[in-house]
C-alpha cells in the first residue's frame, strides 16, 4: 500500500494533440478574472470604491491582460528564470508550461492601475483597494492550479496529509529516498505521464512510491492563506464602511500577503537552482519589499484619513 497519497492529476482538461489542449492553468486564470470581475462589480454597485459598474469590464479585461499575465509572466522569467530568458526571450509567451510570478503579477496590476487612474482621473489607490479584494480570488485558483500541475510542491515531511508529486524527479534538487538504478531523469514531465510509464512493468509503480519524498501539498496551504484568508479579511474591512481613507485596503494587502507568503514559504520546496538570499528563499526575500509598500500605504491612508476628518 502507499502511505502517501500519490499525485496522478494531469495538468490537461482536454488534450487533442501534442500542440493542443486545454490546461486547468489556463481554467484557474479564466475563473480568478471571472470571479474577480464579480466581486469588483459587485462592490462597484453597491458605492465601494472609485470605480463605476459599467466600466469594471473593461478594467479587469486590461488589468488581466496587461497586469496579471505580462506582469506574472515577465516577473517570473527576470525573478526566477533569467538564464533561460536571456538565452531563449520566446519562452515568455509558452504560458503554457507554467512559470508566473505573484510577485510580478502584483506589481503589473500596480502599474496598470496607476496609468488607469492617471488616465480616467480617478484615485489609482481607491482603485487598488477594490481590485486587491478581487485579486486574491485569482491567487486561490492559481495555487489550485500549481497543485493539478505537481509543481511548486512542499518540503519533505511525514504529516498525514502529506503527498509524493512523481514531478520531484526532474526537480533539480531531487534526491531519492531509497537507493534506486531507475533512469528517473528520462521520465515525462507530468505526473500522470509518469505514474501510467510506471505502471507498465511488474513493480514500477511500487518502486517509484518507494524513490519519492512524502511533501507538504503547500499549494494548498498557499490556496488557503493568500487566497480564500485574504479574501475573507479584506472583503470584510472593504464593505465596513464607503468612507474608508482611500489606500487602507491596498495596505492590508501588502502587509498580508507578505505575511502568509513569508510564513507558507516556510513549507514550500525553493525553486530548481534558486539559492537563498540573506538567507531567505526568494518568495520571502521579496514578500519584504511588499511590507515596506503596505507600510507606504498606510501612511497614505492616515494622512488621507486625517485631511477628511480635518476638511469636517
Amino acid at each position: 500500500m502507499l502511505a502517501f497519497y500519490l499525485h496522478y492529476l494531469s495538468p490537461y482538461i482536454f488534450r487533442f494533440s501534442d500542440s493542443i489542449a486545454l490546461h486547468w492553468y489556463g481554467l484557474a486564470y479564466v475563473l480568478g478574472f471571472y470571479c474577480g470581475y464579480l466581486v469588483m462589480h459587485s462592490l462597484a454597485k453597491r458605492g465601494y470604491g472609485e470605480i463605476k459598474p459599467d466600466k469594471v469590464a473593461d478594467f479587469i479585461t486590461f488589468a488581466a491582460l496587461f497586469g496579471v499575465v505580462v506582469g506574472g509572466r515577465l516577473g517570473y522569467m527576470l525573478l526566477y528564470d533569467f538564464d533561460k530568458f536571456i538565452h531563449d526571450p520566446s519562452i515568455i509567451v509558452k504560458l503554457w508550461d507554467g512559470g508566473m510570478a505573484s510577485h510580478g503579477g502584483i506589481a503589473g496590476l500596480a502599474i496598470y492601475t496607476m496609468i488607469y487612474g492617471w488616465r480616467n482621473k480617478l484615485s489609482w489607490v481607491g482603485l487598488a483597494d477594490n481590485l486587491v479584494v478581487s485579486g486574491t480570488i485569482g491567487l486561490f485558483f492559481g495555487r489550485i492550479a500549481n497543485f493539478i500541475n505537481g509543481e511548486l510542491f512542499g518540503r519533505i515531511t511525514n504529516v498525514p496529509w502529506a503527498v509524493k508529486f512523481p514531478t520531484e524527479v526532474h526537480h533539480s534538487g531531487f534526491v531519492p529516498a531509497v537507493t534506486t538504478d531507475l533512469n528517473y531523469q528520462a521520465l515525462p514531465h507530468h505526473s500522470h505521464e509518469i505514474i501510467d510509464v510506471m505502471s507498465q512493468t511488474p513493480g514500477g509503480l511500487q518502486e517509484l512510491e518507494s524513490i519519492l519524498n512524502a511533501r507538504h501539498p503547500s499549494q494548498i496551504y498557499e490556496a488557503l492563506l493568500e487566497g480564500l484568508l485574504l479574501f475573507v479579511v479584506l472583503y470584510f474591512v472593504r464593505t465596513r464602511s464607503k468612507h474608508l481613507p482611500n489606500g487602507l485596503v491596498t495596505a492590508l494587502f501588502f502587509l498580508l500577503y507578505a505575511s502568509v507568503r513569508i510564513f507558507g514559504e516556510n513549507f514550500r520546496e525553493p525553486d530548481s537552482g534558486a539559492h537563498p538570499i540573506m538567507g531567505m528563499t526568494h518568495g520571502q526575500f521579496y514578500s519584504t519589499f511588499m511590507i515596506g509598500a503596505g507600510l507606504a500605504f498606510l501612511a497614505y491612508a492616515g494622512l488621507a484619513g486625517r485631511r477628511r476628518t480635518n476638511a469636517i
